[in-house]
């Protein structure tokens, strides 16, 4: 199978590797919002099958007629064949040429509206978009135009969409799968094919965050000037436009009984992605971690992102609540209060509820070692209680996470870059990579090891070698991988203004070979990263071998050995646990 997807791929198909994206988490910034004016999106593409790797797909022209086959994301299920178009794009990640980057959670939503007879799912609709879109703006409209024609396979889905100028969030479900019969053609088809969805644009200054939890509620109904349907979607190039959404958004769930009241009520999320436990807890508490981090006023949503879900019969404001939605639901963007950088972002992603009564390192279940996670499941029982694992931003099973920074002050070749990394983003070192390279790091590219194929180059296996050698005693071997993490990613930051500043020299007299010197930075950020973490393991494995900590002890044959054993809270535990089964009855100890 891999070897078919890979081949198919360098052939100019969409065929992506099988994985189960059904737990990520996007951070938004707007120009506005971040320290040097760029746009920000974030995303952990989280799944315990994916394999981290760089996707990448060059620029090309095709003929007329030429038809595309489309695989599932997540399984890797032929799905069918669609048109290509006439010009792609060259994409890196999830990043273009032209700076467009596009992120996703999968929020699922109602199970009755999946379409088992469309053909793009939300992976490939992300990535065909990136090979045809050059602004926030049009990617909208390809991704609403593209499962109109061809139906929509996924289930809910929130998207970051951002660009040099704007960021973006849209929303989307299909319609469900309901048969009918050509009466001339005898051809069975769905009579529900497409999708209905909602994008809107972040205000400048602003920033915003979804976590596999759909978060537009009410909006703008059209106007025709800064609100608009898919009626009349030529007009989303105007700039006035902010909202723009699919013309049966509404009246689609009054015929299926989900709403009533007036257009202004409608809720998007509300009505086609309910909010439970389960969407507050898990899921829209990422999204509150980045929110209160940056600005004040957050305390007063804790109680909702604990699980407690308030459905009042008035909201706030005094107006009736006829649909019963939830009313203390946090607001879709948020102000900063102080200017936003790639570092801050870095972090954003490195979050486990620390500060909070949530933190994971500081309970009973993070053993003598205070490790910030728990193996799954989510949830589990005990005497027929139903307890929780809570769901942190940084999680063990992330295939790859990355930062876009789109920067209008530079020309296309040289301002997108995709700061991009595999694995835990604890443990991750965010690379930068820039959208326009031609050739990614061979220790991250396509084909070099699998999830159950393994490879000694791997940029992927050799920071899972890292990781999982830091969970078994996370307080004392996490601290060594996070100096080397942010020392590399330190020294990256700082170089990127020379870096620039070289490929737009070169850029004013050679545009190609501007591109061939990025491409080859690039490149050899992948490669230090990988050898600097191949060194880091070796010399980690050495010093915590066996449970005790070793270092070296110059002119002498031996190292210097530690015994640090266990915390005294966790010590406490087991002589409570053991009573007089481990206590010393005389004698001196050996």
């Amino acid at each position: 199978m891999k070897k078919t997807l890979f081949a198919l791929l360098t052939l100019g198909f969409i065929a992506l590797t099988p994985m189960r994206s059904n737990a990520c988490t996007n951070y938004l910034v707007t120009k506005g919002a971040s320290v040097d004016g760029s746009t920000m999106i974030t995303y952990a593409a989280d799944s315990h099958v994916l394999y981290g790797e760089l996707y990448h797909w060059s620029a090309g022209e095709h003929a007329a007629g030429t038809m595309i086959d489309i695989y599932e994301w997540d399984t890797g299920k032929f799905l069918g064949k669609i048109k290509q178009a006439p010009r792609s794009y060259n994409v890196v990640g999830n990043m273009n040429e032209f700076q467009v980057a596009i992120g996703e959670t999968t929020y699922g939503g109602r199970p009755e509206l999946v379409d088992t007879t469309g053909i793009v799912d939300y992976g490939s609709l992300i990535y065909l978009t990136l090979q045809r879109a050059t602004s926030a703006r049009e990617a909208i409209k390809i991704m609403a135009e593209l499962v109109e024609e061809n139906g929509y396979y996924s289930s809910g889905e929130s998207f970051s969409i951002s660009d040099k100028d704007e960021v973006w969030i849209m929303e989307m479900i299909g319609k469900g799968t309901t048969m009918k019969t050509d009466k001339k053609t005898k051809k069975t088809f769905n009579a529900n094919k497409g999708a209905v969805w909602v994008a809107l644009r972040i205000p400048d200054g602003y920033v915003s965050g979804h976590a596999n939890q759909a978060r537009i509620m009410t909006f703008p109904i059209a106007d025709g000037k800064n609100s608009i349907t898919s009626k009349n979607f030529d007009k989303i190039f105007e700039p006035d436009v902010e909202v723009v959404y699919a013309d049966d958004v509404i009246s689609f769930a009054r015929s299926k009984g989900w709403f009533v009241g007036d257009d202004s009520e409608f809720s998007f999320s509300d009505t086609y992605a309910p909010v439970d436990f389960g969407g507050a807890r898990f899921c829209d508490i990422r999204v509150w971690t980045m929110f209160n981090k940056v600005t004040d006023g957050m305390d007063k949503y804790w109680d909702y992102v604990k699980g407690n879900i308030k459905h009042e019969e008035i909201f706030e404001d005094g107006r009736p609540n006829p649909n019963k939605f939830a009313t203390n639901r946090m607001p879709l963007w948020v102000k900063p209060e102080k200017k936003i950088s790639v570092h801050d972002m870095m972090m954003f992603m490195r979050d486990y509820l620390q500060g909070t009564e949530l933190d994971m390192s500081q309970d009973f279940g993070a053993g003598p070692h205070q490790s910030p996670y728990r193996w799954r499941p989510l949830t589990w029982k005990v005497d027929g209680i139903t307890y929780v694992n809570e769901r942190a931003t940084a999680t063990q099973q992330t295939g790859f996470s990355f930062i876009t920074q789109s920067r209008s002050w530079l020309p296309n070749a040289i301002g997108g870059i995709i700061w991009w990394g595999v694995d835990d983003a604890n443990t991750s070192v965010y690379m930068p990579m820039y959208s326009s390279i031609t050739k990614v790091p061979y220790n991250f590219e396509r084909g070099n090891g699998a999830m159950m194929e393994w490879s000694e180059t791997s940029g992927f296996w050799i920071t899972n070698m890292i990781s999982n050698l830091s969970y078994t005693r996370y307080n004392m071997i996490h601290p060594d991988v996070a100096a080397v993490r942010d020392g590399l990613e330190k020294m990256f930051i700082e170089r990127t203004s020379a870096i620039d500043l070289a490929a737009l020299n070169i850029y004013k007299n050679d545009n190609a070979a501007a591109i061939a010197f990025l491409t080859d930075y690039s490149s050899e950020q992948g490669a230090r990263t990988f050898q600097t973490y191949k060194t880091l393991y070796q010399e980690m494995f050495m010093k915590y071998m066996d449970g005790n900590v070793k270092t070296r002890n110059p002119g002498q044959q031996n190292p210097n050995v530690k015994f640090p054993g266990y915390s005294e809270q966790f010590l406490r535990k087991v002589a409570e646990d053991t009573g007089d089964k481990l206590k010393q009855i005389g004698g001196d100890s050996h």
